[in-house]
């Protein structure tokens, strides 16, 4: 008797693990191309038992090696603006580390109908103007730095280091919007910069002793392959910006659904 629940509890083992591996992959091909994928890997980690603030530590794990696969495959193929990295990284690292701060001490329940509004006019803004993300505005990229812009980048870098899930498409926003790139430059960007905050964040996370390894590294490994076809696929397909704005799409149509917990609310009206 003793055997089959050994056996039992080594399939289960198994399992668990090729379900965070798979998740992790589908959380890196949605990082890359859009994000958001983080509510997939913090669902799975919580639902395996996982404390929220130990999730979210331990989700960071593979938001960095996913962030560099994917960054180096852009990186190699020239999108990477290093100019505007050099403003943008440090002030974002900054709101990243203050973020981080709050989140090893409070609930994060709290941002989450802030963030929903916000996707709200992200995909109103979205639907709207479609040619800004696809084409850019080339006499934006080098006007530089200005207050609004490092203020917006800095809270940027708070939500993330708060929480991350959603992170990539407040940055693809700030990038397209604020700064002018189109949705291709700004993802190459996008992940590079969540690439750099992410290690400090991740050291403040491990400091605190909310990260479990063994769940992170499996998450790593899915991520880090999701990350790599994502890129490939953003690299080689002829129309990528167009099918990166419909993931985009898709990725705030889930997430205000998530963070108005509307899915909840159509089960009781069902």
């Amino acid at each position: 008797m003793a055997e089959v629940k050994s056996i039992k509890s080594e399939i289960l083992s198994l399992l668990s693990g090729l379900i965070l591996v798979l998740a992790g992959m589908v959380a890196g091909i949605i990082n890359t191309l859009a994000g958001n994928g983080s509510a997939v890997t913090l669902t799975v980690l919580v639902s395996m038992g996982l404390p929220a603030n130990v999730a979210n530590g331990t989700n960071r794990i593979g938001v960095l090696s996913q962030s560099f696969t994917g960054w180096y495959t852009f990186y190699k193929n020239g999108l990477w603006d290093a100019k505007a990295a050099k403003w943008i990284i440090p002030v974002t690292i900054v709101g990243a580390l203050t973020g981080t701060l709050l989140a090893v001490e409070i609930s994060e329940a709290w941002l989450h109908p802030i963030l929903g509004t916000l996707m709200v006019l992200l995909l109103i803004q979205t639907l709207l103007n479609p040619k800004q993300w696809l084409q850019g505005q080339q006499d934006k990229i080098n006007q530089g730095p200005t207050w609004l812009k490092l203020i917006m980048f800095f809270c940027v870098g708070f939500y993330g280091g708060f929480i991350q899930a959603g992170v990539g498409v407040l940055l693809l926003s700030a990038l397209v919007m604020g700064i002018g790139y189109d949705l291709k430059m700004a993802n190459g960007l996008k992940i590079g910069i969540v690439a750099l905050y992410t290690i400090p964040v991740l050291a403040l996370f491990v400091y605190h002793g909310q990260v479990n390894w063994l769940l992170g590294i499996l998450l790593a490994i899915g991520q880090s392959i999701g990350a790599w076809i994502a890129a490939r696929f953003a690299l080689k397909q002829k129309n990528a910006v167009i099918w990166i704005r419909r993931l985009l799409i898709a990725v705030l149509i889930f997430g205000i659904v998530k963070f108005f917990h509307l899915s909840t609310l159509i089960s009781s009206l069902l």
